[in-house]
């Protein structure tokens, strides 16, 4: 089996049916009988979900998939000149936008920009926020990040994991690779192309953040690249993080 074939059955572990339980897309679904399937797509701030996996989020609403975007904070550090209130209110506009454009339904969290905190409290709100949704599936930050926001989230979601049980299949998605990820070794990848013009228009709703010239400086690239690791014009990609059996504590 050549690297090409190798990265197929990869990305179909996540765009068929052997982990999500549905076709690959763009074939007709079989209705679920015993309930909707969820996932949960947590980003550090308004605009983290959108940009590390829009697409992919698109093509799992599709999929007959209930998608969520958390946010674990507002963004109130995020508009220069604005007072921590007036960016969050700001930006709460702008995530509720982009999640209508993908059909995702959006959660704030309490944390705040710029000052996020690992403790056993933030601990306990993730873990409890994950099990009352009771995802099938979970997408976050990659945990080595140059913003220490997205390596906060990261780690929160990786410990509510572990404590619930590992109930749950989780994903690492990638953001501004280079400047933001680092050294992320795709194992999976979805072929986005015919979602792309709605993912952009999700992102492009967060105005404050200059987002159009940002996305065509680094996300276009980004899909690009992987798209061509992928042998398809643009996709995203993802870590798949697998229970390590000897794991106890």
């Amino acid at each position: 089996m050549d690297r090409r074939q190798m990265l197929k059955v990869t990305g179909a572990t996540l765009a068929g049916s052997s982990l999500f339980g549905v076709p690959a897309w763009g074939e007709e679904l079989i209705p679920e009988t015993q309930h909707t399937k969820k996932a949960l797509i947590i980003g550090a701030h308004p605009d983290d979900p959108e940009t590390g996996c829009g697409g992919t989020m698109i093509l799992l609403k599709q999929a007959g998939y209930e998608v969520v975007s958390v946010y674990m904070t507002k963004g109130e550090g995020g508009i220069v000149g604005k007072t921590p209130d007036e960016a969050a209110a700001i930006r709460v506009k702008e995530g509720e936008k982009a999640s209508a454009v993908l059909g995702a339904r959006p959660i704030f969290m309490t944390q705040i920009d710029g000052n996020t905190e690992i403790n056993k409290a933030r601990y306990v709100e993730m873990r409890e926020l994950i099990a009352a949704e009771k995802p099938d599936v979970v997408f976050t930050h990659w945990p080595i990040d140059s913003h220490p926001d997205h390596r906060v989230c990261s780690l929160l979601v990786y410990d509510a994991w572990r404590r619930l049980g590992y109930n749950f299949e989780l994903y690492y998605f990638e953001v501004m690779s280079g400047t933001q990820t680092q050294l992320f070794q795709p194992t999976d990848y979805v072929d986005i192309t015919k979602v792309a013009d709605q993912k952009r228009e999700a992102c492009f709703c967060h105005v404050s953040q200059d987002m159009k010239p940002l996305y065509e400086e680094w996300h276009d690239g980004m899909e690009r690249f992987r798209g061509l690791e992928f042998r398809c014009k643009y996709a995203e990609a993802f870590i798949h993080l697998r229970r390590n059996n000897n794991d106890l504590f």
